[in-house]
């Protein structure tokens, strides 16, 4: 198990359930449905919530809790639940906390599924929401009504890795009464921990730099044992839970978590240099160039940059075209934080939900490319984005 004097790497690796009588060094997969009882007490007993222990895979699992206890470790958090997938994490988490009348204030710039959760479905059950500018934190308690009940961000921000004031936001939501849920997808808990700035709730998408592999989907919640009672008992419910087998593959993933992302920060931050010297390009943002206009609040709440890189070609929509059919060793793909480096069109794969003058109003062009910087050799990742500008 854990000790709380050691790091975060050391951790990662050593936070694990207690062995069995097979006194096995790395915890087995648990590949079973559900789990039996010594006699008709035990069976009530556990289902009465007196005892603490494995029912049903839907519930819970060996293999899902080591995966929580470590995020939760990694998070300062003090319970977590897994889903099948990231969304599955967003949607049960805001779903569990949210009545009928309820309203949500939610930073513009999101992903394109949370998106369409505010705009095409939570208006079916009366919740309703508004948006609020990354850079107008100032204004933000203007928004907020007697309805209010939810603050949500993501920080950085998925496509254009615009970086929000955490610490601004957790003292607001805590002013306010409020709930504060931040994504901390881009930033993975190994380089950025939102409780220690006041939020909430935490929530990741395991299917990106957790995994690392592009193997498994998976999403997270962690944060406030009170709210994560409220998110467990919806999930139990409706079913959303992680595969043991995504759990077992996403517990080992984050003995490697530290070491996969000081490689993939390095590599990001080469590239993203690179790309700012290119003639044929626009504009490059990364949280830890100095362009960057967040730069400051990143060096604040960031221990480095992360993997995404966005940047736009000069020539809009044809120019765009072009890049990506001239991409030769890079993946084009809408997943990131992969080992592989990952070219991406947010208009037309992440965000093509999204009309576009809602595109406009959060930076994302036609011409907009999103990279995920992977584990390869720098040298041949520029190599070939240098080749496919050129043509």
């Amino acid at each position: 198990m854990k000790e709380k004097n050691n790091k975060f790497e050391t951790n990662a690796i050593r936070t694990q359930l207690k062995r069995t009588e097979n006194l096995e060094h790395s915890v087995p997969l648990y590949l079973t449905s559900s789990f039996v009882f010594e006699d008709a007490e035990d069976m009530r007993a556990s289902f009465a919530e007196e005892k603490e222990r494995n029912i049903y895979s839907r519930y819970s699992n060996p293999n899902s809790s080591e995966f929580i206890e470590k995020v939760c470790q990694m998070e300062g958090a003090e319970n977590g639940f897994a889903f099948a997938s990231g969304m599955a994490a967003v949607f049960s988490t805001l779903a569990a906390l949210l009545d009928s009348g309820d309203h949500v204030l939610s930073a513009r710039s999101i992903f394109g599924s949370t998106h369409s959760l505010f705009t095409n479905f939570f208006p079916k059950w009366n919740i309703d929401h508004t948006y609020f500018k990354i850079d107008e934190l100032d204004t933000l308690e203007s928004l907020i009504t007697p309805k209010t009940k939810i603050i949500y961000a993501e920080t950085p921000t998925n496509p254009g890795v615009d970086v929000l004031d955490l610490e601004a936001l957790g003292k607001i939501a805590k002013r306010n009464n409020l709930i504060l849920v931040i994504d901390n997808c881009f930033a993975s808990p190994y380089l950025q921990q939102p409780i220690k700035f006041g939020a909430d709730l935490v929530i990741h998408s395991g299917t990106k730099l957790m995994d690392g592999q592009g193997r498994v989907l998976a999403g997270i919640t962690v944060g406030n044992a009170e709210l994560m009672d409220k998110v467990y008992r919806f999930s139990r419910i409706t079913g959303p839970a992680l595969s043991p087998f995504n759990a077992w593959v996403l517990s080992k993933s984050l003995e490697t978590l530290a070491v996969r992302v000081d490689r993939h920060c390095e590599n990001a931050l080469k590239l993203a240099e690179y790309l700012e010297g290119n003639e044929k390009i626009n504009w490059v943002k990364y949280p830890f160039l100095r362009s960057h206009p967040m730069y400051e609040v990143a060096k604040k709440q960031m221990k480095a940059g992360g993997c995404v890189v966005a940047f736009e070609v000069k020539g809009g929509l044809n120019a765009g075209r072009t890049f990506f059919d001239s991409i030769k060793l890079l993946s084009l793909s809408a997943n990131l934080g992969d080992s592989r480096t990952i070219v991406t069109h947010p208009a037309s794969t992440t965000h093509s939900k999204l009309s576009v003058e809602e595109r406009a109003a959060v930076g994302i062009s036609d011409g907009m490319v999103r990279i995920s910087v992977g584990l390869e050799h720098i040298d041949d990742v520029i190599a070939d984005i240098e080749q496919a500008l050129e043509s």
